[in-house]
This record gives C-alpha cells, sequence and structure tokens, in this order.
C-alpha cells in the first residue's frame, strides 16, 4: 500500500527537552492512524511537525514521495481540525466552509458545490445558512472537519477534535467519524489522550511515551499483547503480576498482565487444567452501570481488580461481596508475558 506519510529520525527538542526523539514511522494512504499518549508524551508535538506548524530539531518528513521537512503548512497537502472548532463566528456554515476555497481564488459556482458536498458528508446538509451560534457542539465540530474536508487534502490531521464535548455525544461522533474517514478515503491522524477513542476508529495505533513509539499495532493486538507494562496501564486497565507473586502464584519467573474482564470471582477453586486460582478478600465494589469493578486483595500481596458485566447478578448481589473471601480465577492462556523480571531486584523490591 502507498504511504502517505513517512518520517524517519524525526526530533524535537525544546531546550534539554526532547519532545520527540528520533522518530521512525509509516502512515499508509487511506489509513486511520492514531497517536494515543498521556499529556507530554510527544504525540501533539510529531502532529504540528507534520502540519509544519513547528520546525524539527533533526530529520526528514515525507508526504507521498515529496520531502515537505522545511516547507511551511500552505505549501502542504494537510489540513488540520482542531478541538476548539476555530470556526468564524460571523460566517454562516457555507460560509465558514467555503473560506478555504476562497483563499484559493476558487469560482463561487464550484465554491458552492463542493461545499454542499463537504456538508451532506458531514450530515449537515441543509444547515449551510445557519451561524455557529444556532449549531450544537457537535455540528460544529462538523463544520471544522466539513471546512478541513472541503480542500480535498491527502492527509487530514486532527488534534483531539472530540475533546470539548460530553461523553454521549463523543462517542456517537467517534462512529461518525469513522464512517467519514472510510466514504472519503482520506489519511486521517488522530491525536488523544483517550484510549477508548482510539480503539473505537483506527486501523492502526501508536502508543507514546518520553518522545518515542512504545508499542504500534492494530487495536485488537495493541489491547490484547501490549508490549510493556506502560502499554497494558495506558491502554485500558490491567493486573500486573511479577516478581515473588509470579513465581509464587504461576510458578514461573517474570512480568506478566491480565485483563480486569479476565478474571472471575468463585467460592471455590474451580479443579480445571489450565487454571490459575488465588483466594483474597473483596476489600471494594465499584458500581459502573453496565458492568461492577470489584477490587480483590489477594493472600499472595497483590491486589487486583475484577470485572464482570451486570447481566445475572445484581448490584445490591455484588455490593453483599464487600469484605468477603473468594476465590479469584483466571486462564493461564489469557496471560500475557512482558519478559523476565528484573534479577537485580530483591524480594522485598519486587512489586506486583
Amino acid at each position: 500500500m502507498p504511504t502517505a506519510i513517512s518520517l524517519r529520525g524525526l526530533s524535537k527538542h525544546f531546550g534539554q527537552v526532547r519532545a520527540v526523539d528520533e522518530l521512525d514511522l509509516d502512515i499508509a494512504d487511506g489509513e486511520f492512524f492514531s497517536m494515543l499518549g498521556p499529556s507530554g508524551s510527544g504525540k501533539t508535538t510529531v502532529l504540528r511537525l507534520i502540519a509544519g506548524f513547528e520546525e524539527p530539531t533533526a530529520g526528514v518528513i515525507m508526504l507521498g514521495e515529496e520531502a515537505v521537512t522545511r516547507r511551511p503548512p500552505f505549501a502542504r497537502d494537510v489540513n488540520t481540525v482542531f478541538q476548539d472548532y476555530a470556526i468564524f463566528p460571523h460566517m454562516s456554515v457555507r460560509e465558514n466552509v467555503e473560506y478555504g476555497l476562497r483563499v484559493k481564488k476558487v469560482g463561487r459556482p464550484d465554491r458552492r458545490r463542493r461545499a454542499e458536498e463537504a456538508l451532506e458528508t458531514v450530515r449537515l446538509a441543509g444547515y449551510a445558512d445557519r451561524r455557529p451560534h444556532q449549531l450544537s457542539g457537535g455540528q460544529r465540530q462538523r463544520v471544522a472537519l466539513a471546512r478541513a474536508l472541503v480542500n480535498r487534502p491527502r492527509v487530514l490531521l486532527l488534534d483531539e477534535p472530540l475533546g470539548a464535548l460530553d461523553l454521549q455525544l463523543r462517542r456517537e461522533m467517534q462512529i461518525e467519524l469513522k464512517e467519514i474517514q472510510r466514504e472519503v478515503g482520506i489519511t486521517f491522524v488522530f491525536v488523544t489522550h483517550d484510549q477508548e477513542e482510539a480503539l473505537t476508529m483506527s486501523d492502526r495505533i501508536a502508543v507514546f511515551n518520553e518522545g518515542r513509539i512504545e508499542q504500534l499495532a492494530s487495536p485488537v493486538e495493541l489491547y490484547e499483547r501490549p508490549a510493556s507494562a506502560f502499554v497494558a496501564g495506558f491502554v485500558g486497565t490491567s493486573n500486573l503480576l511479577q516478581g515473588r507473586v509470579a513465581r509464587d502464584l504461576l510458578g514461573q519467573d517474570g512480568t506478566f498482565v491480565i485483563r480486569p474482564e479476565k478474571l472471575q470471582m468463585v467460592a471455590e477453586a474451580p479443579a480445571e487444567a489450565g487454571r490459575v486460582s488465588a483466594p483474597g478478600v473483596v476489600r471494594e465494589v465499584v458500581y459502573l452501570g453496565a458492568a461492577t469493578l470489584s477490587v480483590v486483595e489477594l493472600d499472595a500481596g497483590p491486589t487486583v481488580t475484577v470485572s464482570h458485566q451486570n447481566t445475572d447478578t445484581s448490584i445490591d448481589a455484588a455490593l453483599e461481596r464487600r469484605d468477603q473471601r473468594v476465590v479469584v480465577t483466571w486462564r493461564r492462556d489469557h496471560l500475557v508475558s512482558l519478559g523476565s523480571s528484573d534479577p537485580a531486584a530483591s524480594p522485598e523490591e519486587e512489586t506486583a
């Protein structure tokens, strides 16, 4: 598949801070690619480097076959959608969408046709004559998206565009945004700190940590087979077993993670091959509507989180488990190995 973006040896330093550190990355044409990570991990800086809003300290940025490393933003075949929409309040929706075409001196009939097509693409046909203050937050975000799409860029950069929306609207927009991307076929590069957004929409995800990519993978691989403790902890919730605890419970050295939904709480350890069981005490129960989280302090030492759907157990029954003894059990093949524990660590220093 052709490459839309290629980064080689890309670095950006702010004084002594290495915001991006010798990054190599290829993003395919037509891909919905997400850069995920906590604040300060480097993901937004990479987006700004691709857009041309920042100049790299070192490295090369390619858009297709063209080197654009030192080109200004207006000379790159990309558009950017920001969290704050950045639409003009004194213009109508149509005028906002047409703005970039007007700057490029596209004729009025062609401007209007392309603006109407872009508005139809983002499900805003019939809204062209409205003003931004007459729109909801989600509609304003779609106007910003239409204004970016109307220029038909090779790459669309999205800088946490759903961050200002409420939870329900954000989830609706996640699905719509992916559908729009499939329809237009443009490469989307999406920056977020929200792992649910990244998992919902992306073809591939790069998890950033301290200016480098910690793991680059599909959503399924990232969640089911995290490559490090950082990824396991950042992408969803994980239970970590290592050191003495791994030896006691699993009979082997190393560092292992297992997701809360892979664990079960039972009254007695099942006599079933291929399972691990550990007794403990339920210390807390957290009701989340569709699911309940139980925090269990294992006799072996660590505290683990168990998640189960509220399908056949009432919340009252779940709450009654607080301070009760239970057995936490899981299939051994649901454990993900992160490699060997530090051999230099003493038993007292090892944690779970």
